[in-house]
């Protein structure tokens, strides 16, 4: 099975060296010139995954058109600009979603922006506690890989199956996307807790309730509890939640230490999907009544920019509930 890269930033570059691990040469698409100059001549993407040697096997292009033998094609875009992407890949191969998010002004998620675009088009999701770096220097990964297609999935799971990355077969791709795009707003909140100096005690709080909104949305959603119990949800947002390998949890901690969330967002060269993803997803729970309090605390510290002090307040002064309510 031939697959190709859509997007070369850490991620998809990342998942490049992965594939190309048995010798196999796989192309991938970059929008920035100067990243197929440098993987093509240097074997090495400085800009968004420095220090990688990457194999020569790796081949970039500017050009989604070349892409066009592949039998899959890894889409590692931005959550926002998959909708314009996928309007140029070409067509044919089977598509396999890396991207965690859900789309600003349709609430859509990426799956639900594929079935209209490309309906009838094989489709996985590939989610999970994934730093780029980590997965490229061969360090020990294990993801969800969501197919409602069983031959496809196991198809696609052999071939990205290496001795440092094992991939779960789930079918519930609704789950898999969801707990990769709520799992990036909570990662802002743990964030914030870490700038502000609030403590492991509250991180961990936070984790664990905000673990519960995740399911809440989930399972009302149409989402499988193992599903968001497993590598996709509560896995990744561990990971996310612990370091600021994370952008999220990196941006939350700026704003925690008091930087506006205006000027770090319009600064980062890399995307924080969480604060794309924050308001779309409380317009999502609000409509279908989900009670989301940590995302909502998110929510007022990116758009409204509320004192980081009074927004915990808030929180801490909600009435007393039984756990599992």
């Amino acid at each position: 099975m031939k697959l190709g890269v859509v997007g070369a930033g850490a991620w998809g570059t990342a998942l490049a060296q992965l594939a190309a691990a048995g010798g196999a040469e796989v192309p991938i698409w970059a929008r920035e010139a100067e990243v197929v100059a440098a993987i093509n001549a240097t074997h090495a993407n400085p800009l968004f995954l420095p220090g990688i040697a990457l194999s020569p096997m790796v081949r970039a292009t500017g050009d989604l058109a070349d892409l066009g033998g592949c039998d899959a094609l890894l889409l590692v875009t931005p959550a926002q600009h998959l909708r314009s992407v996928l309007l140029a890949v070409p067509p044919g191969p089977a598509l396999i979603l890396c991207a965690k998010g859900i789309e600003a002004g349709t609430g859509m998620l990426m799956s639900d922006i594929v079935a209209q675009l490309c309906p009838g088009r094989p489709l996985a999701v590939l989610s999970g506690p994934t730093f780029a770096h980590e997965v490229a220097a061969g360090l020990p990964t294990a993801v969800t890989l969501a197919c409602a297609d069983p031959a496809l999935g196991q198809a696609l799971a052999q071939r990205l199956a290496g001795p440092a990355f094992r991939p779960y077969l789930s079918a519930d791709v609704i789950g898999a996307e969801i707990g990769g795009a709520v799992k990036n707003v909570l990662a802002i909140a743990c964030g914030v807790v870490e700038g502000r100096g609030l403590g492991l005690n509250a991180r961990a709080a936070l984790i664990s309730r905000g673990f519960a909104e995740m399911t809440r949305f989930g399972l009302a959603r149409g989402a499988e509890r193992e599903t968001l119990a497993g590598l996709s949800g509560l896995g990744d947002l561990v990971l996310t939640c612990s370091s600021t390998s994370s952008r999220n949890f990196a941006l939350g901690k700026a704003i925690g230490e008091g930087r506006p969330a205006a000027a770090l967002m319009a600064d980062r060269r890399t995307v924080a999907e969480g604060a794309f993803t924050a308001p779309v997803l409380q317009q999502a729970a609000r409509a279908i009544g989900v009670d989301m309090p940590v995302v909502d605390a998110v929510c007022a510290l990116l758009a409204e920019g509320a004192d980081v002090g009074a927004v915990t307040a808030t929180l801490l002064a909600r009435p007393l509930r039984a756990e599992g309510a």
